[in-house]
């Protein structure tokens, strides 16, 4: 099938906006709680639609009274944290557009995103932020920047006092004013490559997407659910799920560090929860290094085999009455205790920015935690397709949401349409241009296949396509899953783009190192450095290479490897906030390893 699309189930009026979602729910008689946060004993406290919409009101009132006017961009720079969600609301109801930065982010980087949207005012988090903001602008000359409020301290008591000579009238006329064709946001791209594109997203996008996600999925997304964010919400995965559970009453707690998230799940209990697949392999992996060091491997294992068996045969419905015995027995050992290091009411998860790998899926669905995986861009609010409870394919990322539609172009790549695509890129018309095709659609730049249901499947990313010296087109994504799948691996990035054969640079998982050194003999206090160059170590990850090369062909296998001693993070550049793997960054940076690969004897 090279074209499928699903007409909308709902139909926005023309005049609504993000901010008619609030005062949907603050009509209603059951005034559902919309966000939790810890209070200074530690304990979560909700927080009601109605309360929400009058800080978030007095909040605009007075951005209004600072001189925000409509159409003007306002930063946010901060974590994952109710505030986020408070002032990006705010920012809609004073009828501004929101330009959200990631907290990580470099004074230049920073002072791109506010300087390229033109922005008038900025929130930063804390004390550390604002000089961060207050250093771009004094280094580009942002003169167009007039203020900049902390989420810390006094800055939004000062910016509520501001708003006390502001009417409700003329609050009322400014959340009003946009429409579902206004912009709502713009969003620069985490650049994997080249300078940040500014994404703009329209209201219509936020709410007619949401919409139309609750009529298929409001059975996981509604006022009995509750789900913890801990994403970047500067990140379109993120956002679009903040407002998706606005629209649908249900209730977001926040947590701003990851490291903090076991504890939080456990404390806050989320019955749904949204993450991008290096979490999930994380999780997988964590609980297989900690049932490794516990002598408690081979249980682990077949637990492991059995939820996939039990998975797959569900898919295909029919379960055997002994798989249906090891699965109850396995339940009682292994899963029970993962879903309660989750919280314990966690049943749906939905997983995006990038493929989640089949086996994972099956995994998780086995224990009983059904992943629905999707995919999207920044560009288009996040999902295009998505899997539901009612119409699932693990491997797949689903059909088009109502309101979407996918195209297949004649060189693979996939195309889009609907509700979630953006207006266009901001002041860059050229741009703009060259990513839409002459009937409209928005081409992705990622590759794949439709199946007859109309389910999609992603084969790749066409810019990261290697062409090797002998012609051959690889797709690294299938290696680098496989290989990435397991405890002792952190990261892959495979290579050979003009070269002879495919290489690959892995580096290792500095949390479950130290574990796997102890089950295989080797000395505790090995460091990452001296781990690389272990032959055993070698040994281990060449067989995880020839387990991933059994499933392309000769041309396209791994030739040869190298285990680099520095993982690839945020912090060192090499992963954007998303935990995608920054290809390019990656080659200029280990260039000297790989023309060391390329230039030495193979066995």
């Amino acid at each position: 099938m090279r074209e499928f699309s699903v007409p909308p189930l709902v139909v926005v009026p023309a005049d609504n906006n993000i901010t008619d979602l609030v005062l949907r729910q603050a009509a209603k008689p059951s005034n559902p709680a919309l966000f939790s946060r810890l209070n200074d004993a530690g304990e979560w406290t909700d927080i009601s639609a109605r309360d929400f919409l009058a800080d978030v009101s007095i909040l605009a009132k007075g951005m209004i009274a600072s001189g925000v006017k409509p159409g003007d961009r306002v930063g946010i720079m901060s974590r994952t944290r109710y505030e986020w969600a408070l002032v990006d609301f705010a920012i809609w109801f004073a009828g501004a557009v929101s330009v959200p930065i990631y907290e990580t982010s470099s004074p230049s980087q920073v002072a791109w995103n506010l300087g390229d949207s033109g922005a008038v005012a900025a929130f930063g988090e804390s004390a550390h932020h604002e000089n961060i903001i207050r250093q771009a602008v004094d280094s580009e000359g942002l003169t167009d920047l007039r203020h900049v409020w902390q989420l810390d301290g006094t800055g939004l008591d000062t910016l509520r006092r501001a708003g006390a000579t502001t009417t409700d009238e003329h609050l009322e006329e400014r959340r009003s004013n946009a429409g579902l064709s206004d912009i709502a946001t713009i969003i620069y791209t985490s650049g994997t490559t080249g300078r940040p594109k500014g994404c703009e997203l329209t209201h219509g996008n936020f709410v007619e997407l949401s919409d139309n996600a609750l009529a298929i999925m409001g059975g996981i997304v509604n006022e009995n659910a509750t789900t913890i964010m801990f994403l970047p919400l500067a990140h379109v995965f993120a956002r679009f799920i903040s407002v998706m559970a606005v629209a649908g009453g249900a209730t977001v707690a926040h947590t701003p560090d990851i490291k903090n998230l076991l504890g939080d799940l456990q404390s806050y209990k989320p019955t749904f929860i949204l993450a991008v697949p290096r979490v999930f392999e994380k999780v997988y992996n964590s609980a297989l290094t900690k049932a490794e060091d516990g002598g408690k491997g081979a249980i682990f294992h077949r637990a492991t085999e059995t939820a996939i068996a039990y998975s797959k045969a569900r898919q295909a419905g029919k379960i055997g009455l002994a798989l249906k015995v090891k699965h109850a027995v396995f339940d009682k050992l292994v899963y029970g205790k993962l879903r309660a290091a989750m919280g314990g009411r966690v049943d749906h998860a939905v997983s995006g920015g990038g493929p989640l790998g089949e086996r994972l899926g099956h995994f998780f669905q086995g224990i009983g935690l059904q992943i629905l995986e999707g995919y999207g861009l920044t560009e288009t609010t996040a999902p295009i397709t998505v899997n539901t409870p009612a119409l699932i394919r693990i491997g797949t990322v689903g059909r088009p949401l109502p309101g979407n539609a996918v195209k297949i172009a004649d060189d693979g790549e996939i195309l889009a349409k609907g509700v979630c695509v953006m207006q266009g890129y901001y002041h860059r018309e050229d741009l703009t241009a060259e990513t839409f095709d002459a009937d409209g659609w928005f081409r992705t730049g990622d590759i794949g296949q439709l199946d007859e249901q109309g389910f999609l499947r992603i084969t790749g990313r066409k810019k990261e396509i290697i062409v090797t010296a002998t012609g051959k087109n690889v797709v690294p994504a299938q290696l680098e899953d496989r290989i990435r799948a397991d405890a002792l691996v952190s990261q892959v990035l495979v290579v050979g783009d003009n070269r002879p054969f495919i290489g690959a640079l892995v580096t290792l998982d500095p949390d479950a190192l130290p574990g796997w050194l102890n089950r295989h003999g080797l000395p505790a206090g090995t460091t990452l450095e001296q781990a690389t160059e272990n032959p055993t170590v070698k040994a281990a990850v060449q067989e995880l290479i020839t387990q991933a090369n059994s499933a392309v062909s000769q041309a396209e296998a791994i030739k040869s490897f190298r285990i680099v001693a520095a993982d690839f993070t945020e912090a060192s550049g090499h992963l954007t906030p998303s935990l995608k793997v920054k290809r390019n960054q990656v080659i200029k940076d280990f260039d000297s390893v790989i023309a060391e690969m390329y230039s030495a004897p193979r066995a």
